[in-house]
């Protein structure tokens, strides 16, 4: 007669009674086993009284919101390593639920709890794997979405090469070309002719030429990690200087101004390859000339942060839009059609092969410092410009200890 009794206590109360030492239990072992979210006994308590319902009323389905939430709650870590974490935290709570069923309650009452509860766990795990199953896929989709996008990126950098190998090798070659046929033909015909000219616009050709192969072999040594930098004690201001001069006569022709503002840290010595960072902020400033209308001007300004010396290029140019601004720094990240840009380096909206701001941010980074832009957008009526932030670190100690006994013997000169 006991155990008819006991057979006939409705499940909620037998589920009732083990209640406070399953929550305990199952937090207890998951917050071990797993790095789960803050709200782990509020989530319990919810599962439970789920639990509780479709116990009663004989309908897992009642489980279906609560086990997709959970479900779709899986980390990107979780997708990308394959886990299931949710499959394995029902398994856990239908393991639990039998311990503390033959700890707690009564053979009989144990038995008719789990004949109750163990279908819903079973609906559980097939409902969570369908779900988990479903998000996977749906990760995994947008993986390879991601992989075409990298790939059709790939495709575009292989044809922006071929064109800029098309449009910018044919210039200097064609002119090479050119002069070099015109003094075959004086030479054929015997006229004592100078060839000074000629040989002047051979030479241009070939700085041209070769201006465009270094850029494309800087750009795969950054690529493949082999740019090697060669540290010297430096001024940042006599690097300014010196690129102030180169642009003079450039600037000059199209009635632009270029100032460089004195500027905390621009007269501290630190250790960089002074080619290579000179060549970084000579494109930078290449590029400000070429996109800066005729009487526009250039304000080179700085300062210094911890650690760091921040120079700024600004320019009153036709600017960069919002979503162009990561592209600039892109191999071959030119802006506009290739067929229409001119060959010109410092001609109003000149063409180049795209490499300039690309090999400048490589050598900027294999200095251990960074770049970015800040514009307002692109406008060629109102030329709201662009600012070029070039962050450098201050390194005070050389690589090898001789150049570390001439940096000493400045700072005692200075």
């Amino acid at each position: 007669m006991p155990k008819k009794k006991t057979a006939t206590i409705p499940i909620q109360k037998i589920l009732a009674k083990i209640r406070p030492v399953w929550i305990e239990r199952v937090g207890d072992e998951l917050a071990q086993g797993l790095e789960v979210r803050a709200g782990l006994e509020e989530q319990l308590e919810r599962f439970f009284d789920l639990l509780v319902q479709s116990a009663a009323s004989q309908d897992p389905a009642w489980m279906d919101a609560l086990l997709l939430d959970w479900a779709k709650s899986s980390t990107e870590t979780d997708l990308e390593e394959g886990l299931y974490q949710v499959t394995y935290i029902i398994n856990r709570m239908m393991a639990l639920t039998i311990q503390v069923a033959s700890e707690t309650l009564t053979k009989q009452q144990a038995l008719h709890l789990l004949a109750a509860v163990i279908p819903i766990y079973t609906y559980g795990l097939g409902v969570v794997a369908r779900y988990e199953m479903e998000t996977r896929v749906t990760h995994i989709s947008s993986e390879m979405e991601k992989v075409q996008e990298q790939m059709e990126r790939v495709d575009r950098s292989k044809s922006a090469f071929i064109s800029v190998a098309a449009h910018e090798l044919k210039t200097p070659i064609t002119l090479i070309d050119g002069y070099a046929a015109m003094m075959e033909d004086l030479i054929r015909e015997g006229r004592g002719v100078p060839l000074d000219g000629l040989l002047t616009g051979m030479q241009t050709g070939i700085r041209r030429l070769r201006s465009i192969v270094d850029d494309m072999l800087d750009i795969s040594m950054i690529d493949n990690h082999l740019l090697s930098l060669n540290f010297q004690p430096i001024q940042i201001e006599k690097l300014l200087d010196v690129l102030k001069g180169e642009l003079e006569e450039t600037v000059g022709r199209r009635r632009q101004t270029l100032e460089i503002h004195p500027f905390e840290g621009s007269k501290q010595w630190i250790y960089v390859d002074p080619a290579r960072i000179m060549q970084a902020i000579r494109n930078i400033l290449n590029n400000a000339v070429k996109y800066t209308p005729d009487g526009g001007r250039i304000v080179i300004d700085g300062r210094t942060l911890p650690g760091l010396i921040e120079v700024t290029i600004s320019d009153t140019g036709i600017g960069i839009s919002p979503e162009d601004q990561a592209v600039i720094f892109e191999k071959f990240g030119q802006l506009g059609r290739l067929d229409l840009h001119s060959s010109g380096k410092t001609k109003f909206k000149g063409g180049g092969p795209g490499l300039g701001l690309s090999i400048s941010r490589g050598i900027l980074e294999a200095h251990g410092g960074s770049i970015w832009v800040e514009s307002e957008g692109y406008d060629e009526q109102k030329c709201p410009g662009s600012t070029f932030h070039v962050l450098i670190p201050i390194r005070t100690e050389s690589p090898e200890s001789r150049m570390a006994k001439l940096f000493e013997e400045l700072e005692r000169k200075e």
